[in-house]
């Protein structure tokens, strides 16, 4: 394995995702690239908007200013070097894209030749994983690549 994929989403628990895939590839001797998908630019602006992988203040905007793809991008971009930063190594390549996020996840994946992709993923009821579907579920049913998920269930 020579070129990891991390997607890294909006929720807090993103670090985690992020600190294991690292490892992974590291301990493999890979490549590292971050990616973040931006499917919803609607999200960013409400108030449920939380922190992204724990830097409270990283965009150092106000949410409401977050009104053009442009800045989105900016913002989202300036999220994956603090991410790089975090990780301690500025040969991770970083990546953002617009739009359904299994589908770029996929697509980035084939365009960076990636030989495993690394997600997370969040707790859900049953039910609304059957209804709702999910980013991973999507992944794993339509990828030619390893995946490796990585549970971000909050410990009870």
């Amino acid at each position: 394995m020579k070129k990891v994929l991390i997607a890294l989403d909006y929720d807090p628990t993103a670090q985690k995702v992020a600190e294991v895939g690292y490892d992974l590839a590291k301990s493999m001797g890979a490549e590292v690239t971050l990616l973040h998908v931006i499917s919803d630019p609607v999200f960013y602006s409400s108030s449920d908007y939380s922190p992204i992988m724990g830097f409270s203040g990283y965009l150092n905007n106000d949410p409401l200013q977050l009104n053009t793809m442009e800045v989105l991008k900016s913002a989202s971009l300036n999220f994956l070097a603090k991410s790089r930063n975090h990780l301690g190594d500025s040969a991770i390549h970083v990546d953002v894209e617009e739009g359904d996020v299994a589908e770029i996840i996929l697509k980035t994946a084939k365009k960076t030749h990636a030989d495993l992709i690394v997600v997370g993923s969040h707790s859900h009821k049953w039910l609304e994983s059957i209804v709702m579907g999910s980013v991973t579920e999507e992944v794993l049913q339509h990828t030619t690549v390893p995946l490796y998920i990585i549970p971000t269930k909050k410990q009870k």
